[in-house]
């Protein structure tokens, strides 16, 4: 499972897999030795090279934030499988929003340029995933200041397709 996880404003990509009866963890494409037991709702004990932690998750509002020991982070998580993470970009509307892929295919047509103007929901990207073509869409107003993906290439559930802004 792969997951884009943003801790105090900064992003990373995490990448999660269960294989015999232990995690396989990669952050940002680092091997991380790991494991992870749930100790009861929203109190995770994780051993990471042999230092043990424990994870409180803390959920105000709309916000998360995860304690891990007295030091509190501001936590989003997104997968990009789930619908409510397709349709988180439609409450924040401020800052740079990435259109990521959210399953593997090809990339078979941009349809804006980089700098254009779109509204919410305008097409920006199509990806073909299981002989399906897929309109990724913009999550809200704005600009189009990066295009990282091209016509023909070859994507992964949670790469980062365009920057809107």
């Amino acid at each position: 499972m792969i997951y884009h996880v943003t801790i105090d404003g900064k992003d990373y990509r995490l990448e999660l897999d269960r294989v015999e009866g232990r995690w396989r963890c990669k952050l940002d494409g680092r091997e991380v030795q790991m494991d992870a037991v749930l100790r009861r709702p929203d109190v995770l004990s994780i051993l990471i090279a042999g230092q043990a932690y424990e994870v409180k998750r803390e959920r105000i509002a709309r916000e998360t934030h995860l304690w891990v020991g007295s030091a509190r982070y501001a936590a989003e998580l997104r997968d990009p499988r789930s619908l409510g993470s397709r349709q988180s970009g439609h409450r924040d509307q401020k800052g740079p929003r990435r259109l990521v892929a959210l399953m593997p295919g090809k990339v078979v047509r941009v349809l804006v340029e980089e700098k254009a103007e779109v509204e919410a929901g305008q097409g920006v990207i199509v990806v073909e995933a299981m002989k399906m073509q897929n309109e990724i869409k913009s999550p809200k107003q704005g600009t189009v200041v990066k295009i990282v993906a091209e016509v023909g290439a070859s994507v992964n559930a949670g790469d980062v397709l365009a920057v809107i802004e």
